[in-house]
């Protein structure tokens, strides 16, 4: 497993919750992340049907426009009653032509659990696969989960996509009613990241 020596870090994102959550992640070890956004990248088109094939273009697409790493995460949440989707879906479900709106997408979800008459609990795991590349192409692949249940309504004002409507294992809130602290010392992201630590040594 190569080690991370570089000490900035692109992450390829423009979402600005998980770049917040990166940032937090990465701050003890002394590593500079900057963000797809402000290096005036454009998103690629996410074309794979796996988390880590559109990590990967992701990662690819950031490395080739700046010559640093890049980490790219894939993730989403996949509800066991709804056979995993929304999945690499996740964010597609929440597009509304002119933004995302994951109300509408958490509402889809919980409406078609209804339809489906899904018993309780619905459970679901969101699901992170972190993927590091270097300039020379070398990648490491590191994936993190969630397990937990969906509740309705959605309750919490914290975090983001589908926090409101997800109980981790464990407890009696969801991720959107924990501090990004809590959130993060138990999150998909968190689980990959105690594996990415390997690399920074």
């Amino acid at each position: 497993m190569r080690k991370l020596d570089e000490r900035r870090l692109l992450v390829a994102t423009h979402n600005a919750g998980k770049l917040d959550e990166m940032r937090a992640l990465f701050a003890p070890y002394g590593i500079e992340v900057v963000g797809a956004a402000e290096m005036g990248l454009a998103e690629p088109e996410e074309t794979e049907a796996t988390f880590v094939g559109n990590a990967r273009i992701k990662a690819a697409a950031a490395v080739k426009a700046t010559g640093l790493p890049a980490l790219a995460d894939d993730s989403g949440i996949c509800i066991d009653g709804l056979d995993g989707a929304p999945g690499v879906y996740t964010a597609d479900w929440a597009e509304t032509g002119s933004g995302r709106d994951f109300m509408q997408a958490m509402t889809r979800a919980w409406t078609e659990l209804e339809a489906k008459g899904a018993p309780e609990p619905r459970t679901a795991q969101f699901r992170a696969t972190f993927l590091l590349m270097w300039p020379d192409g070398h990648e490491e692949v590191f994936e993190g989960i969630a397990p937990g249940r969906l509740t309705w309504p959605v309750r919490g004002a914290l975090g983001h996509g589908y926090d409101p409507m997800f109980v981790p294992d464990g407890f009696d809130r969801t991720f959107a009613e924990m501090t990004a602290d809590e959130k993060n010392l138990i999150s998909h992201r968190a689980d990959a990241f105690t594996k990415l630590r390997a690399v920074l040594g």
